[in-house]
């Protein structure tokens, strides 16, 4: 019975090692099957990467060109940009310098503008003995000075104002209001003449016969018997008043004096007595006791000064 055993062992053995061997040829040949189809595939992964490397490499060559292309447009801008920029720079400094000279010469246009308003009123002044017009064009010369931001010309505003307040001091000009009580005696006389009575409506009958013959009539009669001779002193009147007028408008004393004498005369021929027109008619021959010419300032000052200063300038 031992005998049988120990020869079936060897063949067990070897076909146990025939199927190890078998089994170990068909595992080796999956892992080689395995390891060519990982290798194939590693292949063709490689391969892919690869050629995106590739087309990375040409994208990355042209990005290259492109940032290079770039980097020239960027220069060429960039030198553009400077050059606006200096020209940029050229034109603030030119319109710089030409606002400066528009600037000065404004300012010069508005110190001639005041220097012509300070002429015009010493000349006015001086020359007709205006005083209104004086005073309105030194207040015109102070108002252009007062628009002027220039510290340099606060000397020259208190001399004008100073010659401002000197000629506020001087009043008012004797030959306005002369003109204004000549023009309120004008329209108080300026109605129809009032009509009187005459001597001769009231006087007998053998009085009004001879009135026909011979007309007499008192010396110290207010009013004219006769329309035609008050139309007559009516019309003197109103020549009187403006003889007067043109008397007081240039300053002739004497001549106002007697046209005032003759309107006077005028008036109480033409007019029954009246206390206001009197009063009025003795204001305005008040006015004529005196010159007509206003007392003038010393003016001047302020536009020697500003001549002056266009002289250092």
């Amino acid at each position: 019975m031992s005998t049988p055993r120990r020869a079936i062992t060897p063949w067990l053995l070897v076909v146990a090692l025939t199927g190890a061997l078998g089994v170990g040829a068909w595992q080796w040949q999956v892992r080689e099957s395995r390891r060519e189809a990982e290798a194939a595939e590693s292949q063709s992964r490689l391969a892919a990467l690869e050629a995106r490397l590739d087309a990375l490499r040409l994208a990355q060559r042209g990005q290259q060109g492109r940032l290079q292309h770039a980097d020239a447009t960027n220069r060429v801008l960039r030198d553009e940009l400077l050059a606006l920029g200096e020209r940029a720079a050229l034109l603030e400094d030119t319109l710089a310098r030409l606002a400066q000279r528009e600037a000065a010469g404004l300012h010069a246009l508005r110190l001639d503008e005041v220097e012509l308003l300070l002429a015009a009123g010493v000349h006015r002044a001086q020359l007709m003995g205006d005083l209104d017009g004086a005073r309105r064009a030194y207040a015109l010369a102070a108002g252009v000075l007062d628009g002027l931001a220039d510290p340099a010309l606060t000397d020259l505003r208190q001399t004008l104002a100073h010659e401002r307040a000197s000629l506020d001091a001087a009043g008012a000009d004797p030959r306005t209001q002369a003109l204004a009580e000549l023009t309120a005696l004008g329209r108080r006389v300026s109605g129809p003449v009032p009509m009187s009575a005459s001597p001769a409506d009231t006087a007998p009958g053998w009085q009004r016969l001879l009135g026909t013959l011979v007309d007499v009539r008192p010396s110290a009669t207010g009013t004219l018997p006769r329309e035609v001779d008050r139309a007559a002193w009516q019309a003197a009147l109103q020549l009187e008043l403006g003889l007067a007028r043109a008397a007081a408008e240039r300053r002739d004393a004497t001549a106002f004096r007697g046209a005032l004498a003759r309107v006077g005369q005028a008036l109480r021929t033409l007019w029954p007595a009246s206390a206001a027109r009197e009063r009025q008619l003795a204001r305005v021959q008040a006015l004529s006791m005196h010159a007509l010419s206003p007392t003038l300032p010393a003016l001047g000052t302020t536009l020697q000064q500003l001549r002056q200063r266009h002289g250092s300038r």
